[in-house]
């Protein structure tokens, strides 16, 4: 559970607006909230892509504007906000020049992400660059004017539209919110000035909701969790920068204390490093653990706060329990297995090129050799099919010769001790015996061809039993299907 700890005398003596912060990664963005206009900058697009270009490019206003040529993760910022009440918001992106009285180099576009629930413990950031949520509002147009946003323009009037490619209106429409929901905006530079200088912009939240209450609006508590949300990574993913600065103390820092919790068992195990200069700490992939920051300021003041950092590698099957098959059950049908994977990962299964599913219990899988494959729902990767093997037979055979089920066996005979098969008619009659070295039965008696029926068969085989080979037969039924 997270840590938030304040022994502020007086809030006013921090500075409230977000000066010059920026987090040009999704999953480190900057919590924000609508009490006062935040003065940021884009500088770069960040030491991971955002964005799976194979998808985002497929659909939806990222993929792109007038100019197609537009790079999806230019320069960027990424800030994230939760509604504190029901209502409406909009905001306002204004391009400011570089150095004072200049001109206006930068051209700015946005993505609004959402609404997620806080409560789902999803991997909001993920969702955001395998498509599977897509924006609610945008604006990736070539822009005649210095502002961008959701609502109005305040520059020349113009009311927000779903966005158009070509349509030249850089006002997306007013977004209605409830209380609890989070989103995520990211804002992309396109046009620099290419002199190396980052960009600068002012966001302002605007809407009735900002009217009413501009410190209720938007719930500016989440601004106190400043390292932003829990984060889950997968292994060899760039580093993870932190970031004390962007906490409600602003530059005002006496000394800031970084430590973490590896087991996230509610033990400190290492202080990391402290100093009035540890403005930054940079978490190395695999290093998961819960991650805390104490930070004493000029005022005589103490904020904390932490946030898990969880890395997941490439998954990893560890076995397929058969729990039920020929030898593994009294039941004739179906056989089911259950896939059981090395970690703890977000994972989903499948099996045979068939869908995936989130339950690792697969029911009425088919004898013989299957595949299965892992995903990591994280993105941290997926398996190449595995084989495993079922023991088991088919129900029917069809011996015409067409290549297609000529041949009874009952498939993984192999694995088995000393197998062998004893086929009869249904009068009891012996007509075929098989071994582990058989190709199977064709459905002949000394030559001849036997009628469509139903047949029997005895499996006799040895069992490992703790060390002791211990005999087991099996009787099932099976149909020749002529």
């Amino acid at each position: 559970m997270r840590t938030l700890f304040y022994a502020f005398s007086c809030l006013l003596l921090f500075t409230i607006s977000v000066k010059g912060q920026n987090s040009p990664d999704c999953r480190t963005a900057i919590p924000v909230c609508a009490d006062a206009p935040i003065d940021g900058i884009v500088d770069g697009s960040g030491v991971i892509d955002d964005f799976d270009p194979d998808v985002i490019r497929q659909s939806g206003c990222l993929e792109k504007g007038s100019v197609v040529s537009a790079n999806i993760e230019n320069n960027t910022a990424w800030y994230v906000f939760r509604a504190g009440t029901d209502g409406q918001i909009g905001f306002d992106i204004e391009a400011l020049p570089v150095t004072p009285g200049g001109p206006i180099t930068a051209e700015y576009d946005f993505a609004l992400y959402g609404p997620f629930d806080q409560t789902t413990g999803d991997n909001f950031c993920g969702l955001v660059s395998a498509a599977t949520a897509q924006p609610i509002r945008c604006n990736y147009e070539v822009n005649d004017t210095s502002f961008t946003g959701i609502g109005v323009n305040p520059e020349n009037g113009q009311i927000g539209a779903p966005n158009v490619t070509g349509s030249q209106n850089t006002y997306d429409e007013w977004l209605d919110v409830i209380a609890g929901e989070v989103y995520y905006l990211l804002i992309n530079n396109f046009n620099t000035n290419f002199d190396g200088d980052p960009e600068l912009f002012t966001l302002n939240f605007t809407g009735n909701s900002v009217d009413a209450n501009q410190d209720t609006a938007l719930d500016c508590t989440l601004r106190d969790e400043f390292l932003g949300f829990d984060i889950i990574a997968c292994e060899g993913d760039p580093d993870i920068v932190l970031s004390a600065l962007n906490s409600p103390a602003g530059p005002n820092i006496a000394n800031i204390t970084w430590s973490v919790d590896t087991d996230d068992d509610g033990t400190i195990d290492t202080v990391l490093a402290t100093g009035a200069g540890e403005t930054e700490f940079t978490v190395i992939s695999p290093n998961s653990g819960r991650y805390f920051v104490s930070i004493e300021t000029t005022f005589g003041e103490t904020i904390q706060d932490d946030i898990l950092i969880t890395f997941f590698g490439v998954p990893e099957l560890d076995e397929v329990l058969i729990i039920d098959d020929l030898v593994n059950s009294n039941q004739t049908d179906p056989y089911n297995v259950e896939i059981v994977p090395l970690g703890n990962g977000d994972y989903e299964y499948a099996i045979n090129g068939g869908d995936f599913q989130d339950d690792p219990v697969f029911l009425d899988v088919p004898p013989g050799i299957n595949t299965v494959v892992i995903n990591d729902k994280n993105g941290c990767g997926t398996t190449e099919p595995i084989e495993f093997l079922v023991v088991g037979y088919p129900k029917f055979f069809t011996p015409n010769g067409d290549g297609i089920h000529d041949l009874w066996q009952v498939l993984g005979i192999e694995t088995l001790d000393a197998p062998t098969i004893f086929i009869f008619d249904r009068f009891g009659k012996l007509v075929k015996q098989l071994t582990q070295d058989s190709t199977g039965w064709d459905g002949t008696y000394n030559g001849r061809d036997l009628p469509s029926s139903d047949y029997w068969f005895k499996l006799d085989y040895g069992r490992d039993e703790e060390g002791v080979i211990v005999a087991r037969t099996v009787r099932r039924h099976f149909s020749l299907v002529r």
